[in-house]
């Protein structure tokens, strides 16, 4: 029969116990002690003492084994599924470590099964915005601009009492043709691979910061950032939109703030910040997302209270080939 974890723990608990007994009995045998047929008063205390010292020992080998099951449930009842690397150390010998080493493995297998599978999803994503986005520019744009044109012709062919009525459908019709312009741009933003991150972070805020009832985002984009891919790029900007997003609907500020830096060690560091009701009490599915796509890249993403009283989104993205500096270390089990 093959020796399995559990059944190395059951031969590890029962050889505690036999040990300890053993050496009840053989101190029992040694020791100037008696003990009469009926026990005596002055016996009991003798009894008493020795069986407390045998379950104090008892209860001592027995936690040291065990105690890797502590560690375990710990870990088990702190994990979330979308941090990486919190794992339980487990260089020192004994059966429940190799427990602890098949856990970890598992964690490890979860993990590279969730980025995987959480890539595939987020790439079918984006080609399916970007196929949309193409579709509201060729289509719905041009048809809109063509009948932009057309009633232009109509408009200088109208009656003067019928070409101001034609000139207020002619400014809806461009309104809803700058808005489809807007919406496929925010589905696939066309400056990220013409003109770079840094461009279309501006863009963004500037689209943010249009006229319309919503907070006044100022923007603080450092330049000639390097060593960026073109994932961590996208992640970022997604990120960025998605807090923004937030912003303009729940936050109610009046005041955001969209800043992307990047320090001597090449790690980036966006952040956007508003003054307004302060974080949200439940994760939603924008949160989750924005989660998602920073585990794709490795970077940390941590959403709190900001100076100012409202929310900040902060990612930090570590360099190309750098493991993030934040993510949890291995616990002692």
């Amino acid at each position: 029969m093959s020796r399995t974890p559990a059944s190395a723990l059951y031969w590890r608990i029962l050889g505690i116990n036999g040990l300890i007994f053993t050496a009840g009995t053989a101190a029992l045998a040694v020791a100037p002690v008696t003990v009469s047929s009926l026990v005596l008063l002055r016996e009991l205390p003798v009894l008493v003492i020795g069986l407390v010292v045998m379950m104090a020992a008892n209860a001592v080998l027995l936690r040291a084994s065990l105690a890797p099951l502590a560690g375990l449930t710990a870990l088990m009842a702190r994990l979330d599924s979308l941090r990486s690397g919190d794992r339980l150390e487990s260089g020192r010998n004994g059966d429940l470590f190799h427990l602890v080493d098949q856990f970890n493995a598992m964690l490890d297998r979860l993990e590279a099964d969730r980025s995987t599978s959480t890539a595939v999803v987020l790439d079918a994503q984006e080609a399916e915005r970007r196929r949309i986005a193409q579709e509201l520019h060729d289509e719905i744009g041009q048809s809109l601009t063509v009948v932009l044109l057309e009633l232009k012709s109509v408009v200088n062919r109208a009656p003067d009492e019928v070409a101001d009525e034609l000139r207020d459908v002619q400014e809806t019709v461009r309104s809803s043709l700058d808005e489809v312009r807007r919406v496929a741009r925010r589905l696939r933003p066309g400056v990220l691979d013409d003109l770079g991150l840094t461009s279309a972070l501006t863009a963004l805020a500037g689209d943010f910061s249009e006229p319309g009832g919503g907070p006044r985002v100022t923007r603080r984009i450092q330049q000639g950032l390097a060593g960026i891919g073109k994932d961590a790029e996208l992640v970022i900007y997604r990120i960025a939109q998605e807090g923004l997003t937030n912003v303009w609907r729940h936050s109610g500020a009046r005041n955001a703030e969209l800043s992307l830096t990047q320090d001597d060690d090449g790690q980036v560091v966006l952040r956007v910040a508003d003054d307004g009701e302060g974080p949200p009490t439940r994760v939603g599915t924008g949160i989750h997302g924005m989660r998602e796509r920073a585990m794709l890249i490795g970077a940390r993403l941590t959403i709190g209270p900001a100076d100012r009283g409202g929310t900040e989104v902060k990612l930090v993205v570590p360099p190309r080939g750098v493991p993030a500096r934040n993510v949890p270390p291995r616990r002692p089990a």
